[in-house]
């Protein structure tokens, strides 16, 4: 059961559990860095369902360079 899980969500189980690690470390500072905390599982889960779903890479820096060049072409 638990190989299932991890060849379906592995990507989301390691991300929210690299986000709840980072997230851990940063609550010992108080209340308002808990909400940091929950932005970090938030997206480690994100990058993780990414992953999963296998979209690609999280930033096309091809298309980054595309639209920088296009947009200030002295940037070439």
């Amino acid at each position: 059961m638990w190989k299932v899980w991890w060849e379906s969500y592995g990507g989301r189980i390691s991300g929210i559990a690299a986000g709840l690690l980072f997230g851990i470390i940063y609550l010992f500072s108080g209340f308002w860095d808990m909400l940091f905390c929950a932005l970090l599982i938030g997206i480690g889960y994100w990058i993780g369902k990414h992953k999963d779903e296998r979209r690609g890479p999280i930033l096309p820096f091809e298309k980054l360079t595309d639209w920088v060049a296009d947009r200030w072409p002295w940037s070439r």
